[in-house]
């Protein structure tokens, strides 16, 4: 899922080199922190956060379909 996740951040951004994923394991959760540049923010999140909903569903999406038992989130920081 990391690797899914930076490359469509890279994908968005203007400084594909500060795109950074950082994995949290909790109990049944696994949390991708996902954090760039502060220029490129907004192209992450996206109008009223359209993009980092998308970018959750694909995520959501990858995981289920990866046979995963836990949860995948998304936090962008």
């Amino acid at each position: 899922m990391q690797e899914l996740l930076i490359e469509i951040a890279k994908s968005l951004v203007d400084n594909p080199d500060e795109v950074k994923v950082e994995t949290v394991e909790k109990e049944n959760l696994t949390v991708l922190r996902l954090s760039v540049a502060k220029d490129d923010m907004g192209k992450v999140i996206g109008k009223r956060g359209k993009i980092a909903q998308a970018i959750r569903t694909v995520i959501k999406a990858a995981s289920i379909a990866s046979n995963s038992d836990r949860k995948v989130a998304v936090d962008i920081v």
